[in-house]
């Protein structure tokens, strides 16, 4: 018997156009599609007059859930796997999913489409010749502020995803962490009738966030401009060697914060010097 086929099929973030013809048609010929939140894909796929069978497959289940798939795809039938919005598996459950098919032998197929990583990038103006997507930052302010720290000397701009209700937390944490200069862009509610992108240095987006409830609402994507490149090169040795003296007795972030107050060297200058260093 021929087995199914696992199709990973990306829906719109926001506007319903968004859609492509082909995941139209594998939607409606699939017999069954595994969704993140069933009750919020079936407007979606109302909208397309799509009556496919639902499965729900999310975080709290997954596990469980790949047996009942792949009994499916070895009986013959096809399947489809959708997240709540844009490709399935970016900072979403399937991975394990897809793990399991393809270690089974079954045939996984990509549907490309929206993604609100790859849409904010090519609107932000930040650069994109290399990126680190890193989803989620923590919720919690010192763990958050930790993360970033161990970010400071990535090259590449970064790309978050974050909450209405953390995105000017985790501003402030970019400005303490990175610095007030560092070349911040805020993507919001993208492709949706109030789409709003705020490219500036970290501490300007920061005020503008401030300055209106209504720029604090919505899916927010965060994009922070990478390191310059060979940033350690242009700090003094002696400078180095003190900061590495002083990393000896105290943590890395609190030397740093030391040898700044003493030489007038930006905190994330000497921190990304450290991390060049050791990676030397």
């Amino acid at each position: 018997m021929t087995t199914g086929i696992l199709y990973i099929v990306a829906t719109p973030i926001g506007n319903l156009n968004d859609i492509t013809l082909r995941a139209i048609d594998v939607l409606k010929q699939v017999d069954v599609i595994a969704a993140e939140d069933t009750r919020h894909s079936k407007k979606l796929l109302d909208h397309y007059g799509i009556d496919s069978k639902l499965m729900a497959v999310h975080d709290h289940n997954e596990e469980e859930r790949i047996h009942t798939l792949l009994s499916l795809l070895q009986e013959g039938q096809s399947v489809a796997m959708i997240s709540d919005a844009g490709t399935p598996l970016i900072s979403d459950p399937g991975f394990r999913v897809v793990r399991a098919m393809r270690q089974s032998g079954i045939e996984v197929v990509s549907i490309p489409g929206p993604c609100a990583a790859v849409a904010a990038l090519s609107i932000a103006g930040l650069p994109t010749d290399r990126f680190l997507f890193v989803g989620f930052l923590p919720p919690k302010q010192k763990a958050r502020q930790a993360e970033l720290e161990s970010l400071l000397a990535e090259t590449g701009t970064l790309v978050f995803y974050e909450s209405p209700k953390r995105i000017q937390s985790c501003v402030e944490d970019v400005v303490s962490v990175m610095g007030a200069e560092r070349m911040v862009a805020v993507a919001k509610e993208i492709t949706k009738s109030f789409e709003t992108v705020k490219t500036a240095p970290a501490a300007e987006v920061l005020s503008w966030l401030a300055e209106d409830q209504h720029h604090t609402r919505g899916e927010f994507v965060l994009l922070v401009q990478g390191a310059e490149p060979g940033a350690a090169a242009v700090i003094d040795p002696k400078v180095l060697r003190a900061l590495q003296m002083t990393g000896e007795y105290m943590p890395l972030k609190k030397a740093c914060a030391v040898v700044s107050e003493l030489t007038g060297i930006p905190k994330n200058a000497l921190y990304e010097a450290a991390l060049q260093q050791n990676k030397g």
